[in-house]
């Protein structure tokens, strides 16, 4: 299975450390987040809630929320969002609406 991304950075950037799933990724400040995380070669982003099926960004421009994400505990659009220092990112926890 090919491992490689097929995404990459057109320009050298100022990196700094994001962690996505317990792994730490030196991404580029300031850039778009889906993007970012695609260069350093991660596809799926979340899974369903009801399959469990892996998704990652598919738009690119906030309307199909395949790319949602948890940053410090809320659910957001990684392709909405750019790159900041020390971000902490996981996959979203949709058992948590269960008590909204």
């Amino acid at each position: 299975m090919k491992t490689d991304s097929t995404f990459r950075n057109l320009a050298p950037r100022d990196c700094v450390p994001v962690q996505f799933d317990g792994v730490t990724y030196d991404l580029p400040l300031g850039e778009n987040l889906a993007a970012a995380l695609l260069a350093a070669g991660v596809t799926s982003f979340r899974d369903t809630p009801v399959s469990n099926s892996p998704r990652g960004p598919f738009c690119m421009m906030g309307a199909c929320f395949d790319c949602q994400v948890s940053i410090d505990g809320v659910i957001t659009q990684a392709c909405m969002t750019q790159v900041g220092e020390n971000m902490v990112i996981g996959r979203p926890n949709y058992e948590a609406w269960d008590d909204l």
